[in-house]
């Protein structure tokens, strides 16, 4: 059975829902108001902001990739680019969640350790599926 690129992007389009239920529960998990809490007002408020502000993005990620997939996988000069926007956007947002944060101290049950591997999981898969859209090898033709 052969998995065709649109069906890929449209499983990458729900992968960045599971990101946002994720970033959902991610402020409850790592008591993100009590750390806030010590900050001056603006940072707070600005902390917020960028937090909504990349949950728009992603959101809007998701409905583009699941909207447009067949025209992504068809291969147009801005279908690639997009797609190798996104695949450079979740390579680094790959490694800054392997390199720059430290979640350990937040991973003290079961529950969020298996989570945190999924996510990861997804986010090196990300970065995968738009790369193929973005250089369409000829397999993938």
């Amino acid at each position: 059975m052969r998995v065709s690129l649109a069906v890929l992007l449209q499983i990458a389009g729900l992968v960045h829902l599971g990101f946002l239920a994720a970033g959902l529960f991610m402020p409850r998990v790592v008591r993100m108001r009590w750390h806030l809490a010590t900050l001056p007002p603006f940072i707070r408020q600005l902390f917020w902001v960028y937090y909504t502000f990349i949950g728009f993005c992603i959101a809007s990620f998701s409905v583009i990739t699941i909207a447009f997939a067949h025209t992504l996988a068809a291969g147009s000069a801005l279908a690639r680019a997009l797609c190798a926007f996104f695949a450079v956007f979740w390579t680094i947002r790959w490694c800054a969640g392997a390199f720059v944060f430290d979640l350990e101290p937040y991973l003290i049950t079961r529950a969020h350790r298996l989570g945190y591997r999924v996510l990861n999981t997804a986010f090196v898969c990300l970065p995968i599926i738009y790369a193929l859209a973005a250089v369409r090898p000829e397999w993938l033709r």
